[in-house]
């Protein structure tokens, strides 16, 4: 990152721009526009596909781009950048085959969506960067493979957590200190809220009910700590999680103590979350170093004793960061975090007791929460994916907190995801520690 800021001012004192293409235009999407074009030299958002032309719009306008042009294809789109007008579109293949595009990136958050929007943006050989940690949780390492093979990069953004985690990961990797923890700090977790019980926090900040949910219930970071593990090579010690909560306001450095030490210092590590500590909502990571004279070090400098070494940041700024991940993919052919294999899934689990024929409702809703799970154990139990579950029909009664499996529901044919999770599933071998 530190290499980020002076690469792209050499861009904009050489006059040229990474140039990146933008699907959704949504409460994210504003905001990275925003940043980009009042922030960020070297970089512009050149064009903006939505399913409502207003909503793109509103995100140029609020940036101060005054001359927006609807598109309809990607020549009408070249030539629109060309002019140095805003290009606004409804057509994704015309965002993702216009030469004038660099980099797409995704802010849909939609799974079954933002995997199409992936693979037509691989197919034009653009580096994709994607905000949906749901959608590379459940089939991220097949993109990531399709990626490597047009020799472009395939990476989640910088600024939220799990792009966040791995900047930290990387640096305490990069140290010599082994990593056997990387945490997320959530301020709630409770897996029975429901887009009714968090309609007025999302009215106030004009986020959507399902997305808002989908933190509060915990799906959030099941997704994005499996993206982490993915990444990583680590596991979970248990299904969902250890999890635990503290007084508000405990240092992150006194909650690492809630986890079995055994666990964490055999294997390849693991991923967790704390509730409560601080400081919210940053990310942590647990390492360990074996050389004595490097401890010693270690203790000199602040972090105590050990064997355990806490590694902290005390925020992630979502939209803010997001231009470094692409500055990173575009310039130096890095991506900020993408999946290495795979080793955790996020399974679908009943939020209330449901019954047959009822038609799940997918991260968020009103149906089902995600959880955790060691892909090895998932796969020997057919547990169904949270990424899968949206639109599944129940074939008999599920109580209440139990995990789904593909005998409990019919999976809807002729979904993209689904073709790509059973591809995956039978390209990759399972992570076991």
């Amino acid at each position: 990152m530190i290499l980020v800021d002076a690469a792209l001012e050499r861009l904009a004192r050489a006059g040229r721009q990474i140039r990146v293409g933008m699907v959704g235009a949504g409460f994210m999407g504003r905001g990275i526009v925003l940043q980009v074009e009042t922030a960020v030299p070297g970089m512009t958002v050149a064009a903006i596909c939505a399913r409502r032309l207003e909503a793109a719009e509103r995100a140029y306008r609020e940036a101060g781009r005054s001359v927006v042009r609807v598109v309809r294809d990607g020549a009408d789109l070249d030539a629109a950048i060309d002019r140095q007008e805003a290009a606004i579109t409804t057509a994704p293949e015309a965002l993702v085959r216009a030469d004038a595009v660099d980099v797409v990136l995704d802010v849909t958050g939609a799974v079954e969506f933002g995997a199409h929007v992936a693979l037509l943006a691989l197919a034009a050989r653009k580096h994709l960067v994607t905000f949906s940690a749901e959608m590379d949780a459940t089939v991220g390492p097949v993109l990531k493979a399709t990626a490597d093979r047009a020799g472009v990069v395939y990476t989640l953004a910088d600024g939220d957590q799990p792009g966040v985690t791995m900047n930290l990961y990387r640096f305490v990797r990069g140290i010599g200190v082994r990593p056997v923890l990387c945490g997320n700090i959530k301020g709630l977790h409770d897996p029975y809220r429901n887009p009714t019980t968090q309609a007025a926090f999302a009215r106030r900040w004009g986020q959507n009910p399902q997305m808002v949910t989908s933190f509060a219930d915990g799906t959030k970071v099941a997704f994005e700590q499996a993206v982490v593990a993915n990444a990583t090579g680590m596991r979970v010690a248990r299904r969902g999680m250890y999890g635990p909560t503290v007084a508000p306001g405990t240092p992150v450095q006194d909650a690492i103590h809630l986890f079995p030490p055994e666990v964490l210092l055999r294997g390849p590590g693991i991923v967790d979350y704390v509730v409560g500590a601080s400081p919210a909502p940053g990310v942590f990571v647990v390492g360990t170093h074996d050389h004595p004279v490097q401890r010693r070090y270690l203790e000199l400098y602040k972090l105590g004793p050990g064997p355990l070494y806490c590694f902290y940041r005390p925020y992630h700024l979502c939209h803010f960061e997001v231009h470094n991940a692409i500055a990173r993919a575009v310039l130096f052919g890095d991506a900020t975090v993408a999946p290495a294999g795979v080793t955790v899934e996020v399974v679908a689990t009943a939020k209330v007791d449901l019954t047959r024929g009822q038609v799940l409702d997918g991260p968020g809703g009103y149906l089902t929460y995600g959880q955790c799970e060691n892909t090895d154990v998932a796969r020997e139990q057919r547990l169904l994916p949270m990424g899968l579950a949206e639109g599944c029909r129940l074939r008999r009664d599920v109580p209440r907190d139990a995990v789904l499996t593909f005998d409990d529901v019919e999976v809807p044919e002729g979904r993209l995801v689904v073709q790509l999770w059973r591809q995956q599933a039978e390209q990759f071998a399972v992570g076991v520690a």
